[in-house]
């Protein structure tokens, strides 16, 4: 399905503190809809519980490393890829100034061509809400039944409309984090943990988790049978006007796509978060975009937009020879 991109989105230049006009702020203004008493995120005003009682373990870095141990790679890693090393070279900018953080995942589904940046956990805001959904619609594979009719409507506006109530009804559905963390065993996802004390919105993950579950959407390879993934990219496909910035930045064609975004009581920092599939120069690729440290919602979809088109890019410009499969 081709969704058309809302007409104030733009591709930023590769610059954190990119002013957005006032019609798009405008347009962000609107926040998540609902209470938010379990996902304590996405609203436009401050969240209902402070850092200090609902804020993950701290993923800080001291110093300055080099290129490649910002790029996220092990000590232990395959050297990077001229994809990574492209994509790093792009991303330093977005994080050179203020306490940005950010990393960064992609691959093409047609050649498996791949490159990352970072592997720090960050908070998913309301991205954690296509994990829910497959948490339930794995849960229900399992006792061999279709969603409710309750259920489905709650999954409807949670992706859509980022409703934060429905993802607390699905998140009580599904057994909070233990449920979340039971299904991410067969997922694929390795280093994403359920929020703390009912906080779907504080679950931690990294880039290249949100890349396997995406795959877990979007490959044939999966726990999730055909018709799971297609209702899961089919809701994905159609999230309100206002909701589609993102990853869809870099894309020259159709997209599905589910946002986060989070601002910190304590600092009055943002976590901006995007994910989905983009067409993009006759290819479909999967992205991944985690950041936290914004100063605003709007820097922080700059910053998150460039991070996409540049991870496209990345990918795109080094060709296929010498690619490992996979992120």
């Amino acid at each position: 399905m081709l969704i058309m991109s809302s007409p104030w989105r733009v591709r930023p230049a590769l610059v954190v503190g990119t002013t957005l006009t006032t019609a798009l702020l405008t347009a962000l203004a609107v926040s998540d809809s609902g209470p938010f008493p379990l996902g304590v995120e996405d609203t436009g005003g401050t969240p209902g519980t402070s850092d200090a009682a609902a804020s993950g373990p701290s993923t800080e870095a001291s110093g300055v490393p080099p290129v490649w141990e910002r790029s996220g790679a092990a000590p232990d890693a395959l050297p990077p890829t001229e994809a990574d090393l492209l994509l790093a070279e792009a991303v330093e900018p977005l994080v050179a100034e203020g306490e940005v953080r950010m990393s960064v995942a992609v691959i093409s589904l047609e050649t498996g061509a791949s490159a990352a940046y970072g592997d720090d956990l960050y908070d998913t805001a309301s991205i954690a809400k296509v994990n829910i959904l497959a948490a339930l619609l794995l849960q229900a594979q399992d006792e061999e039944r279709e969603l409710t009719a309750a259920e489905r409507r709650n999954a409807e506006i949670m992706i859509r409309n980022s409703d934060n109530a429905a993802a607390d009804e699905l998140w009580r559905s599904i057994g909070g984090a233990e449920g979340l963390d039971a299904a991410n065993e067969r997922l694929g996802l390795t280093g994403t943990t359920g929020g703390p004390d009912g906080h779907w919105g504080l679950t931690q993950t990294t880039s290249r988790d949100q890349i396997a579950l995406l795959r877990a959407v979007y490959g044939d390879d999966s726990p999730l049978d055909a018709a799971s993934r297609a209702y899961v990219r089919e809701l994905m496909a159609g999230v309100v006007a206002g909701q589609d910035w993102g990853i869809s930045a870099a894309a020259d064609g159709g997209f599905e796509l589910k946002n986060g975004w989070l601002p910190r009581s304590g600092t009055g920092l943002w976590d901006v978060n995007s994910i989905g599939r983009v067409s993009s120069g006759g290819e479909d690729y999967l992205v991944a975009v985690v950041s936290d440290g914004h100063l605003t919602q709007a820097d922080g979809i700059a910053a998150v937009e460039a991070a996409a088109v540049a991870a496209v890019d990345a990918v795109s410009t080094a060709g296929r020879p010498g690619q490992r499969p996979g992120v």
